[in-house]
């Protein structure tokens, strides 16, 4: 069955870690080599299909109540000797050979965005760039930010980068995710991103690449990309523009008829073109336009061709960048990202990467459920928080010993569709504490 073949690639990129896991420990002559209760396969296997549980209580289920289970010390040395590398790798090579289950053709959507996770921590084990004193919290708290490539249509994560808060830079995470992009034949690839991510070095980054941005930027009546153009009107349109960067205030430097000059300071990050240079870069791109409400308007930056994209279809597919706003909602409050097991950065990152592996499991296995058509006011989908739990005890060794039909529990799990509902977004920032675990790895 389908989720037996998904098993099978989760255990085979398990195993290839494994099998090299002198590449991703401190000490590689002596780490983790020793046969003893928790060996690297099954550190990573118990790492992904962790819950939000205590130690103690994961590693009694994950061993099936076993009396010669390891202790949450012996789980805790066996972390201390793994990089976080590991758990990254098996993420990668996971998502790989999922995405080759699934050939296709024609536009594949990327999404961007970031969003930071808490966590409880002492001077003692996180460095001061984790820290944040100010804001919402008396005593400060740690944390750290990810910045995610989400495909919208198959609901997984292809890519992701995590920095210390203070050293959070969503340009630059983006930029390193475009260019590591494998290109698959045939396939052309979209990023949608808010307006977080519209500049001028991240849209120089798709192109070089010959991919396609999608972009939000800032109203034409703001200080932004989109200011300072000559556009059709106040209204909704579709126009292209031309624009030539410049990193000098040389006079000499030409600007070719028809485009608009923009210089890129120093503060600027800008690979294309070093400062001071008398090079330029020239991009090309739509503004399009349209009205949100009967006072305010939105606009897209995009390089999409406007004979298979007009301003419609761009709308509706800068809307469905949404998916990703709710997939971290998932990862954090159902996969169980809102909460860590440890004190130190590096067990946390360890963390992160398993609960990506896991969530890419779990909605992998939803989407290939089979819902039947009912006579019913609603249509119904796959209730993802008791997916959750099931593809977590399915994959724990224990689940092993019994046979579990997954894709017949996740089609009985079903919960209505009720469109059109939803709650008015918070006027100030929601801060949520980090959930405190009795036994953290220290």
């Amino acid at each position: 069955m389908f989720h037996n073949r998904i098993k099978a690639l989760f255990n085979s990129a398990v195993s290839s870690v494994a099998s090299g896991i002198s590449g991703f420990t401190f000490h590689p002559e002596k780490d983790l080599t020793r046969t003893k209760k928790l060996p690297a396969a099954t550190l990573l296997r118990f790492l992904v299909s962790q819950g939000a549980s205590s130690t103690r209580t994961e590693l009694m289920d994950f061993f099936g109540m076993d009396t010669q289970a390891p202790s949450a010390s012996a789980l805790n040395q066996q972390r201390a000797k793994l990089k976080a590398t590991a758990l990254e790798a098996v993420f990668r090579r996971f998502s790989t050979s999922v995405d080759a289950l699934h050939p296709s053709s024609g536009y594949r959507f990327l999404a961007v965005d970031g969003s930071s996770f808490t966590f409880f921590s002492t001077p003692r084990f996180a460095s001061p760039e984790y820290f944040v004193s100010e804001g919402h919290s008396a005593k400060g708290f740690y944390s750290m930010h990810l910045t995610a490539l989400y495909d919208l249509e198959r609901r997984t994560y292809t890519d992701a980068v995590l920095q210390p808060v203070h050293e959070k830079d969503e340009f630059r995470a983006f930029c390193t995710m475009v260019d590591r992009q494998e290109i698959s034949p045939g396939i052309k690839y979209v990023y949608p991103g808010d307006r977080g991510f519209c500049s001028w070095n991240c849209m120089a980054h798709v192109r070089e690449r010959g991919q396609y941005f999608l972009f939000r930027s800032k109203d034409i009546h703001s200080k932004g990309i989109t200011s300072r153009f000559h556009f059709p009107g106040d209204g909704s349109f579709d126009t292209t523009v031309r624009v030539t960067l410049v990193r000098s205030h040389s006079k000499k430097i030409p600007v070719p008829e028809g485009s608009y000059r923009r210089f890129v300071d120093k503060k600027t990050a800008f690979d294309y073109i070093e400062y001071g240079s008398m090079d330029t870069y020239t991009l090309e791109f739509r503004v399009v336009r349209f009205p949100l409400s009967d006072s305010s308007y939105e606009c897209i930056v995009t390089n999409l061709p406007a004979d298979e994209f007009p301003l419609e279809r761009v709308r509706e597919c800068y809307s469905a960048r949404w998916g990703i706003e709710t997939s971290f909602r998932k990862l954090k409050y159902t996969i169980g990202l809102s909460g860590f097991h440890s004190y130190k950065p590096e067990y946390v990152r360890q963390e992160i990467w398993a609960k990506l592996t896991a969530y890419n499991i779990t909605e992998t296995l939803v989407s290939h459920v089979v819902v039947e058509t009912r006579d019913t006011k609603h249509d119904y989908q796959v209730n993802f928080s008791a997916a959750a739990h099931i593809c977590r005890v399915f994959l724990r060794q224990s689940a092993g010993r019994i046979r579990i039909n997954v894709m017949a529990l996740l089609g009985r799990e079903l919960v209505p569709i009720r469109k059109g509902r939803q709650k008015p977004r918070k006027k100030t920032a929601h801060f949520r504490r980090p959930r405190y675990f009795t036994y953290r790895a220290s």
